[in-house]
């Protein structure tokens, strides 16, 4: 894929700024694996994400910081949409961060 084919990065309600709170390594990581996705690649670490929406997946960081995850979608033509970034404290996934990503989910496929 050239530079010109590349999809944008559209990023939903909060989740740049939440992105841009991560730590300097796991935002760093973070921005790699996003770029890409870009260039039609999969991310080092991630996992599809069943219940936000068809096609959301997970990006996994781990750093000495802790645990951080990406949500986004790529299926969509126009661009790859971030749901939801944050950092994540329990063994599972919490339920207001299946939330947000849903929500988001949803506005973007009703445009």
């Amino acid at each position: 894929m050239s530079a010109q084919q590349q999809k944008d990065i559209k990023w939903a309600g909060s989740s740049k700024e939440d992105l841009l709170s991560f730590p300097r390594e796991a935002r760093h990581e973070a921005g790699f694996q996003l770029g890409q996705v870009q260039l039609g690649l999969e991310p080092d670490n991630w996992k599809p994400f069943n219940g936000i929406g068809a096609g959301t997946k997970e990006i996994r960081i781990r750093d000495k910081d802790g645990i951080y995850r990406v949500l986004y979608v790529a299926k969509f033509e126009e661009a790859i949409y971030v749901l939801h970034c944050f950092q994540k404290k329990t063994e599972s996934t919490a339920q207001a961060d299946k939330e947000i990503a849903k929500a988001r989910y949803q506005a973007i496929s009703k445009r």
